[in-house]
């Protein structure tokens, strides 16, 4: 018997108001009741494209939905040979392109910085570590979005989930920023239940947000992620399926901290390392979440006309459950586990399905990508560093894109046994850097924890010895070449044996460089303390408390110029905030 609103195949057209009845019906118990989850009998026929849709859109330009998983390590999914069960992201990988030669940024706003802008970091000053809680530090308000050049093109913009690319100010909020609705956190990390977030002793805050405010009145202590999937259900079933659609869907899972409903362990009860077991628990319920947002797609009548992208910001961290065996490195690391993605595009919209696409392809590609599918325009002056890849996914085409500049940061711990000669005079190794051109990529500087951390690792205690996987990189050792198409594993160091090759990418290097805008990594603001916000992290930084005072005379204003000398702010570098602690 079918189950409780259920869409059958082969309705006729005379039962159409019967139909739009129950859908009526089913819309009501979704808001009402929240979460919804379907039995896999309903699943697997909508997910086959069973179930007849809503709508007919007519509009030429494709509904729009980015998922970002946050911390998925290259492994942890079952297409790659994962033991967590991911049914939903296998199915629709196999429907759609799988892109085996796709790449991010090693951690969180790197990697959605440069979705958001098309621009590497050294064009946006966020080359340097990540945009801390407290610092007034946000993506440059001179950087047209990628929201914003869809709603130019017609497209209502909804994010829901982590924004993770600053607030001090409330220009930098996601509404602000080209989206016509948020609901998500601000921060990188937080409780998954209570959406509290600490970032050290006495600043502790809430970090749920409704747009530009906080959103108690929308806080009923459900798991994050189920609840990213309420608000995007809720969102589809209120939109016209005829009017072309932006969904940003950044979920939370599987960042720290281990938390998942206690049903997903159940298939888990065999994993030994408890941070593996609930790791496994939290990337099951994204996998559900994922299949929930797809059926709604279809019942609202949206999916004959989507173009869905699923994408990690980065790769796993072992500490923390994550695997990204067979690659080496992980989060926080240029090595490949640190900056090799999880990635595909399921759609009908593909002219080629159920194929692998191994051509070069990089978070940065998105903007452009999915600005001329929306038949948006992209300024002459934009300078974007990504390209238009949709020919070399959708119709198996070259793809226009031949090296990745991974980074170049300035600030990074240099390299002790780094200098100007080990990079000919070209390049001093001492920087943190890394680059891809066509099959070669060349490291500098450190690029981070090396190991290669193969599943058994995952021991009771934790990953913590990998006997001969191990590796101790060498005593001065600052440069590394790979052939990352002959060897993706980074065993092989052939930095020795063509010293042209490695000259060739030094020069790129310092061609990059030259583009490069100053670093904008400020000091902590003390003012940013929730304590002294409402409890809330939020916006605390108004451009009134750079104005000056009101002067008594002007001999009092003589006397205080003559004492106070102002220091020079550098370009990029944000406001000064003299009370704050360092950020290093």
């Amino acid at each position: 018997m079918a189950s409780r609103g259920r869409v059958w195949p082969g309705v006729r057209p005379a039962r159409a108001p019967a139909m739009r009845a129950l859908a009526g019906l089913w819309v009501l118990s979704l808001l009402t009741c929240g979460y919804l989850s379907w039995s896999r009998g309903r699943e697997q026929d909508q997910e086959a494209g069973r179930g007849p849709e809503l709508g007919s859109p007519t509009s030429s330009q494709p509904h729009l939905i980015f998922i970002l998983a946050d911390d998925q390590g290259f492994r942890d999914v079952g297409y790659h040979g994962s033991e967590i069960r991911t049914p939903t992201l296998d199915r629709l990988a196999a429907e759609g392109v799988k892109l085996e030669n796709y790449y991010v940024q090693p951690i969180c706003t790197p990697s959605r910085s440069q979705f958001i802008t098309g621009k590497y970091q050294i064009h946006t000053g966020l080359q340097h570590s990540i945009i801390r809680p407290a610092q007034p530090n946000c993506l440059p308000l001179d950087s047209a979005t990628l929201p914003q050049k869809l709603k130019e093109a017609g497209y209502a913009t909804h994010m829901v989930g982590k924004w993770h690319l600053g607030f001090y100010r409330r220009e930098c909020m996601p509404t602000r920023r080209g989206f016509d609705s948020f609901f998500g956190s601000l921060l990188g990390s937080g409780d998954y239940y209570t959406h509290y977030k600490c970032d050290g002793p006495g600043t502790c805050g809430y970090d749920l947000y409704e747009n530009d405010r906080a959103a108690w009145g929308q806080d009923r202590g459900v798991y994050s992620t189920q609840m990213y999937t309420q608000r995007v259900q809720r969102i589809l079933a209120t939109h016209d399926p005829r009017k072309p659609l932006f969904l940003y869907l950044a979920f939370q899972a599987v960042h720290s901290p281990l938390q998942a409903p206690s049903r997903y362990f159940r298939h888990y009860r065999s994993i030994v390392n408890t941070h593996r077991r609930r790791y496994a628990a939290m990337l099951s319920c994204l996998d559900e979440a994922v299949s929930n947002v797809t059926l709604a797609l279809k019942a609202h009548g949206f999916y004959n006309n989507s173009i869905i992208i699923y994408s990690s910001d980065n790769g796993g961290q072992p500490t923390a459950g994550g695997s990204n065996w067979p690659l080496r490195g992980s989060k926080g690391t240029y090595w490949e586990g640190g900056i090799r993605a999880v990635g595909f595009v399921h759609s009908p919209l593909l002219k080629l399905r159920g194929t692998v696409c191994r051509e070069l392809v990089h978070i940065t590609d998105w903007y452009p990508t999915l600005v001329a599918l929306a038949e948006g325009r992209i300024d002459e002056d934009a300078h974007l560093d990504g390209y238009d890849v949709w020919e070399a996914i959708s119709e198996g085409l070259r793809s226009p894109r031949v090296d990745i500049l991974h980074n170049i940061d300035p600030i990074y711990t240099k390299a002790r046994g780094g200098s100007w000669a080990a990079g000919y005079g070209i390049w001093n190794t001492a920087v943190q850097s890394a680059i891809r051109v066509q099959h070669w990529k060349l490291l500098t500087g450190s690029p981070g924890y090396s190991d290669w951390v193969p599943p058994q690792a995952f021991s009771n205690l934790g990953p913590t010895r990998w006997h001969q996987e191990r590796v101790t990189l060498s005593t001065g050792k600052s440069v590394w070449l790979f052939n990352i198409t002959a060897d993706p594993y980074e065993r092989v160091d052939l930095s020795g044996r063509y010293p042209g090759i490695v000259r060739q990418l030094l020069r790129r290097l310092s061609q990059f460089n030259r583009t490069a805008v100053p670093v904008r990594y400020p000091p902590g603001d003390p003012r940013s303390n929730p304590r002294l916000n409402g409890g809330v992290w939020g916006p605390w930084y108004k451009e009134e408390s750079k104005k000056k005072k009101p002067r008594k005379n002007k001999a009092e204003g003589k006397r205080k110029e003559r004492k106070t000398k102002k220091r020079p702010q550098k370009a990029g570098a944000g406001p000064q905030c003299g009370l704050g602690a360092p950020w290093g």
